[in-house]
C-alpha cells in the first residue's frame, strides 16, 4: 500500500487461485498422496481472474454477482487477508473492514472492551478511542449487551457493533460485506446516513451486497462479477439490469432441469 492522492484503490489484473484438493476436507497426508499419484496433478480453481478496476476518493463501488462469483474473495484481497496469486493491488490510506474487525473480536470480552481492542487493532490511539467510545456504543444500539461477552451476541448484534466501529474511526477506505442487510429499519436508515456522510467526506467505499435497491439508489458505480471475472462495470442502473437479465436467464435454464429431476 502506497501513498497516492489520485485514487483510493487501484487493482490491476488481480487473480486468486486455489487448489481444490487442498480445500476439501482431507488430511494433509491424503492431499499430498493424491497430488503425487494423480497424473494430472492438483486441480486449481481461479476464484478471481484478471480483475481490474479503480476507486476514486468519494466513490461508493457496489460489487454484485451470483453466489460464488468471487465477491467476498475480492474484499478479502482489498483488506489484505488474501495475497493475490497474480496482478497488483494498491490501497491508499487507512482501511477499515468488518472482515478484519470480526476476526479480531475476542469472544470472551464484552462489546465495550472489544471496541477498545478493535481500536488498537486499527492502530488508533487509546485516548482517541476512549473519546469515541460513547458515540460508538450509542450508534450500535445494542443496549445492556454492550457489557456482555461477544459470544452471547447474535450475528446481527455483532454486525451492528462492527459497523459502528468500522465507520467511527474515519477510515480512508471502508469495506462492507452485506452488513447493511442486518438490523431493523431504523438501523439501516442510520447506516445509510453515515455512509453518505463518509462519501461526502471523500472516503472510498466498496460494498458487496445482494440488495439491488442499495446499489441503484446509493452507489456511484457498480461492478458485476461472474465466475471470478468482471463482466460489467459502470452506471449502477445499467449494471444491475445486466445482472438481473443474466440471473433470469439462469433461472429459465435451470427450471426444466429441476422439473426433469424432480
Amino acid at each position: 500500500m502506497t501513498g497516492n492522492a489520485q485514487y483510493a484503490i487501484d487493482a490491476r489484473a488481480v487473480g486468486v487461485q486455489y487448489s481444490l484438493k487442498l480445500t476439501r476436507k482431507r488430511t494433509v497426508r491424503e492431499s499430498f498422496y493424491n497430488m503425487l499419484t494423480r497424473p494430472d496433478g492438483p486441480i486449481h480453481f481461479w476464484a478471481l481472474r484478471d480483475v481490474t478496476f479503480r476507486v476514486e476518493h468519494g466513490e461508493c463501488l457496489a460489487v454484485i454477482g451470483p453466489n460464488g462469483a468471487g465477491k467476498s474473495t475480492l474484499l478479502q484481497v482489498l483488506a489484505g487477508i488474501i495475497v493475490p496469486s497474480e496482478g497488483t493491488i494498491d490501497v491508499v490510506g487507512q482501511v477499515s473492514s468488518l472482515l478484519t474487525l470480526g476476526a479480531g473480536f475476542d469472544q470472551d470480552l464484552s462489546g465495550r472492551d472489544n471496541i477498545l481492542l478493535a481500536g488498537a487493532f486499527l492502530g488508533m490511539d487509546h485516548a482517541d478511542m476512549m473519546a469515541r467510545l460513547d458515540s460508538i456504543i450509542e450508534f450500535a444500539d445494542i443496549g445492556e449487551f454492550i457489557d456482555a461477552p461477544i459470544k452471547t451476541y447474535s450475528s446481527g448484534m455483532r454486525a451492528r457493533l462492527g459497523f459502528s466501529i468500522a465507520t467511527a474511526v474515519d477510515p480512508d477506505v471502508l469495506l462492507l460485506d452485506e452488513v447493511l442487510g442486518t438490523g431493523d429499519q431504523a438501523f439501516r436508515a442510520k447506516s445509510r446516513i453515515r455512509i453518505e456522510q463518509m462519501i461526502k467526506g471523500a472516503r472510498a467505499i466498496v460494498l458487496v451486497t445482494h440488495d439491488m435497491n442499495w446499489v441503484t439508489e446509493f452507489c456511484n458505480r457498480a461492478m458485476l462479477l461472474e465466475h471470478g471475472r468482471v463482466v460489467a462495470e459502470g452506471d449502477p442502473d445499467q449494471v444491475v439490469a445486466i445482472h438481473q437479465e443474466h440471473s433470469q436467464r439462469l433461472r429459465v435454464v435451470a427450471s426444466p432441469v429441476a422439473m426433469a429431476t424432480s
